[in-house]
This record gives C-alpha cells, sequence and structure tokens, in this order.
C-alpha cells in the first residue's frame, strides 16, 4: 500500500513544541537511540520531515563539532519553524537532562564518600568502560573503511596513548589530511531512502522562496549566540580564576570536538583530570555513567565536570554557578553553527573536500575513543597508575581493584551477552556493586 499523503501544511508551533518537550524527556541512551528517536517521531510517525532531509541534516551536524543529536534537534526545529523552532528544539532537548544532572551532582558530592554509595558508583564506572567499548567497537564498524582510515585511527591513538600529543591537534591533523586527500577518504553517499513526501516537502513545493525569506533571521541568530557565548568569556578571562578556565576549557572544546561525546571525554580526561585536577578519574567515570542515565545529550557530563570544580572551590553554590557556566559555553556555540550554517546545508553537504575531511576525522575518533577506553580502565581495575615512557602512564600491579573484575564482567554479560539496554546495564551494575559491598567486598 501507499502512504498516504503527508498533512498539508506545518504543524503548529504548540504541537511541535510538545514534540521536542516528548523527545527531550525520552531521549535516553546516547547519540544512537536519541536520533533513532527522532527519526521515528518526525519521519516515520509524523513524516514532518522526509528520509532524504533527515539524512542531509544528519550528515550537516555530524560535520560540527558538539553533540550532533542535539544540534540536528536544533536544525530540524529550524527546518520546520525558523529560529524559534531550532531554539525550541534545542532547549528543550538540554533542559531535563540538565536539571537531572544538576540534582545528581549535588547528591554525589554530598554522599559519594558514603560507603554503599562509592559502591553504587563502582558498579557505574565499571559498566561505562563496557559502554565506552561498546561505541568503539560500532564506530570502527562504521568509519574503517579503507586503510588510510585505519591508518588515521592507529596514527591518532598512537598521538595519545604513545607521545601524550594534545587532542584538538591530532584532531586538526585528521581534518587536514582528510581535506588534502579526500579521494582516499570521502565514503560513498547514504541512500537518500523512500518513504514519499513530507510535511517540508510539500511545503517547499508551494513555497520554494521559503529559505530565502529564513536565512537572514538565521544569520542573525547565530551571530546572537556568537556574541552571548565570547562577550563572557572574554570578560572572565580578563579577571582570571577558577571560573576564566571552565569557560576557557569549555569554549576549546566547543570548536574542537569533532566525533561525539565520547570524543570529547578523551579532551576532557586529558585537561580537567590531568592538568586542571578538578576532579580523579573515578569521580570522572561516575559523572559519565550518572549522565548515561538522563535524558539529553551526553556531554552533559561536562556540567557534572564544572559543578565538582566550582564546589571544590567554594562549596555549593560556587558548584552550581560553575556547572551553569559549563553549559552556557558548551551549548551556545552548538545553536550558532547550526544558525548560521543550515541555510547553507545544501552547498555543504555536496563539497568532497568536506566530505573527505569529515571521514577522516571520524577515523581518528576511533583512536581517540580507543585511548578513552584504555585510560579509564587503566584507572578503573589499579588504585595506582604510575608515570612511564608512555603517555598513558603504567599500573601499579600491587594496586589492583579485585572487586572491579566481576563488575565488569557484569556489565559485559548484561550488555554484549544479554543485550541489555544502557539503562539496565547500569541499573544491573550498580546493584552489582551494593551486593558485593553487602557481602563485604
Amino acid at each position: 500500500m501507499s502512504a498516504p499523503d503527508p498533512p498539508a501544511g506545518l504543524p503548529p508551533f504548540a504541537e511541535a513544541l510538545r514534540l521536542w518537550a516528548r523527545i527531550g524527556l525520552l531521549s535516553f541512551g546516547g547519540p544512537a537511540g536519541q536520533i533513532a528517536l527522532m527519526h521515528r517521531e518526525l519521519v516515520e510517525q509524523r513524516r514532518w520531515v522526509s528520509e532524504r532531509r533527515f539524512l542531509h541534516a544528519l550528515n550537516f551536524c555530524t560535520l560540527l563539532p558538539g553533540p550532533e543529536a542535539m544540534q540536528l534537534a536544533t536544525y530540524l526545529g529550524w527546518l520546520l519553524h525558523g529560529v524559534k523552532g531550532g531554539l525550541a528544539a534545542g532547549i528543550l532537548f538540554i533542559a531535563p537532562g540538565a536539571a537531572v544532572m544538576l540534582a545528581l551532582s549535588f547528591l554525589y558530592v554530598e554522599l559519594g564518600a558514603w560507603p554503599p554509595a562509592a559502591a553504587l558508583f563502582q558498579g557505574l564506572a565499571a559498566a561505562v568502560v563496557v559502554l565506552v567499548l561498546q561505541a568503539l567497537l560500532r564506530l570502527s564498524r562504521r568509519a574503517l573503511n579503507g586503510m588510510p582510515a585505519r591508518a588515521v585511527a592507529l596514527l591518532a591513538f598512537a598521538a595519545l596513548t604513545l607521545f601524550g600529543l594534545p587532542f584538538p591537534l591530532v584532531v586538526l591533523a585528521a581534518l587536514a589530511a582528510g581535506f588534502l586527500l579526500h579521494r582516499h577518504f570521502a565514503a560513498a553517499a547514504p541512500a537518500a531512502g523512500a518513504g514519499g513526501a513530507s510535511v517540508i516537502d510539500s511545503t517547499l513545493a508551494a513555497d520554494p522562496s521559503r529559505w530565502v525569506r529564513l536565512a537572514p533571521a538565521a544569520r542573525r541568530a547565530g551571530l546572537v549566540c556568537l556574541a552571548l557565548w565570547v562577550w563572557p568569556t572574554a570578560l572572565l578571562l580578563a579577571e582570571g580564576g577558577l571560573f576564566a578556565d571552565i569557560a576557557w576549557l569549555f569554549s576549546k572544546l566547543a570548536v574542537v570536538t569533532f566525533g561525539g561525546a565520547y570524543a570529547v571525554l578523551a579532551y576532557v580526561a586529558q585537561e580537567a583530570v590531568e592538568g586542571y585536577g578538578w576532579l580523579s578519574a573515578e569521580q570522572m567515570l561516575a559523572g559519565l555513567g550518572l549522565a548515561e542515565t538522563t535524558p539529553g545529550p551526553l556531554i552533559l557530563v561536562l556540567q557534572f565536570v564544572g559543578f565538582l570544580a566550582g564546589y571544590a572551590a567554594g562549596g555549593t553554590w560556587a558548584g552550581v554557578a560553575a556547572g551553569l557556566l559549563t553549559l552556557w559555553v558548551t551549548f551556545l556555540p552548538c545553536f550558532a553553527w547550526i544558525f548560521l550554517g543550515a541555510p547553507h546545508v545544501e552547498r555543504l553537504h555536496d563539497a568532497p573536500r568536506l566530505s573527505g575531511a569529515l571521514a577522516a576525522v571520524t577515523a581518528a575518533v576511533v583512536g581517540v575513543v580507543a585511548n578513552l577506553a584504555l585510560w579509564f580502565a587503566l584507572r578503573l581495575f589499579f588504585a595506582e597508575v604510575g608515570p612511564s615512557a608512555l603517555a598513558l602512564g603504567l599500573p601499579v600491579v600491587e594496586s589492583l581493584r579485585w572487586q572491579v573484575l566481576p563488575l565488569l564482567a557484569l556489565s559485559a554479560l548484561l550488555l554484549f551477552g544479554l543485550g541489555a539496554g544502557v539503562g539496565a546495564t547500569l541499573g544491573g551494575a550498580a546493584l552489582g556493586g551494593l551486593l558485593l559491598f553487602a557481602a563485604g567486598g
């Protein structure tokens, strides 16, 4: 049977607002699950957006630094209702998870040293290592097509693990290689897919000049977002101190972190843990576990990092302020990239050099995530990781945490053996940590 005709005209803004709120509340499971949720709601069920335009938007968002799922929501909101639609979609995608993460961050600093809570967080940390491994396997299957891509991934891993090169330098080198050697990296374009006409297709067929009218407002909104990001950051940098460091670090993240949330974590681990000393590797793992349990982008773990940095310096209110500042400098650039780039998405999408650059960066991210998995695993299994010729460090064998091994095995069984979802894996590992504590482990 052929698909029914799409509804006439764009959906009312109030109806779209309800849908974006629903997506924001249900967007668990990391970027893959969040993108699948948006596809089901907007393409399959409501047919507001066609398969081809959805893939076009996704490809564009993958080109950008920052969380691709949040940026995809912003782009699709703009596609439907202009700037107000993009702002509504992006903010509602972030807000529920940010509120939950703020509460969880407070509970963590108040209860994290309590032995049962510490056991629960250790279970979460074991599950996170397995989740990062799963992300690495998925990304490898998608990104490592051909010897050039495999070589870039291996070089990125070696640059971080053996030589400790800065994460932005690794990403920028891959970007340049893919841009210059694009014929060796550019992946085949995805199929447009079937599914018939959508609301947007029908609207554009009836009003071809709609893009022309939307573009000026989008550019203005993008410039305003840039000003609201750069101006406070510049003022804080002039003052110096902790909040200047937070604004500077997470502003850099907003510019150079291609490849999704797990690639961001490699840079955070390098800077916030080892550089600034705001939190330990164990706390970083606990924060990532908490972020996995909340709706919204996984990059909300950065809010946890900012909160702990502020809390250590000045207590609860400093933690809240630092967490909010982290959100501000992390997500405002994401809105700017979409509003400034969306009117030109067709031209950007068809550029072969940019496609090659994206493919090379994605390959490098495989090496980055592999380095991250190894970094986390060493610091989970061993209480001490000493300096060595390797930038990653070598563990002190006598400091092995034996209780982590059954928790890691349980997490792997749930995720890979039984096919449990992210929530069930985290919950099972946390329960395992509590049971191990109750048994005297």
